[in-house]
């Protein structure tokens, strides 16, 4: 199944775990199985990371799943040597379509085109803080599946907590390795690869 949605009907899920239509909206009606509402309609809507999740969580199968969009990361950061080469490791190390923004300005604009699953986020930027990119990612319609990671060297616990309260679905301390960043997007979209 070649798809490069990032959202799937009932109908979808039903194909890919060999059940009734039926059966997904009875997953989805109890809360097993995450997604939302079309607004005005009773049609559901899952996204593949949370399919992926359920699939995992209920040990079914993750055959046909590989077909799916590659994750979308956005890396956000006002310094072209971290942003180049978190780009270059994440494209060649991972399954991720990795992209750059310098700037919170530049972050909306390629956030509303490449629409990222993932962004990582220095929340010290320039011009804007990291926490008000946050905000504007979060009161955006299209971008409500968008998992917000923040990244900063001046990270202490109860800072790293606090940002979990304001939107950010998780964080980094840098300096960080590559295999911290991997596993923080995993945890984050869910995904298995």
């Amino acid at each position: 199944m070649a798809r490069s949605k990032d959202v799937l009907t009932t109908g979808e899920v039903a194909k890919i775990c060999k059940v009734a239509p039926r059966t997904v909206t009875k997953w989805f009606d109890s809360g097993q199985l995450r997604g939302y509402k079309i607004p005005g309609s009773k049609d559901r809507r899952i996204p593949i990371s949370q399919l992926l999740r359920f699939m995992k969580n209920n040990n079914m199968p993750l055959e046909g799943m590989i077909h799916f969009t590659k994750t979308r990361v956005l890396i956000v950061d006002d310094e072209a040597d971290i942003t180049d080469t978190l780009r270059d490791l994440l494209n060649r190390e991972t399954n991720y379509e990795a992209s750059v923004a310098t700037s919170g300005f530049e972050a909306g604009i390629a956030a509303e085109h490449i629409k990222p699953h993932v962004i990582l986020l220095d929340i010290h930027l320039g011009e804007i803080s990291g926490r008000e990119v946050c905000k504007t990612v979060r009161t955006n319609p299209d971008l409500q599946m968008t998992k917000v990671i923040a990244m900063s060297g001046q990270l202490s616990d109860a800072d790293a907590a606090a940002l979990l309260h304001q939107g950010f679905d998780g964080y980094l301390k840098k300096p960080f390795h590559i295999q911290q960043v991997i596993q923080t997007i995993e945890d984050a979209v869910a995904l298995v690869y």
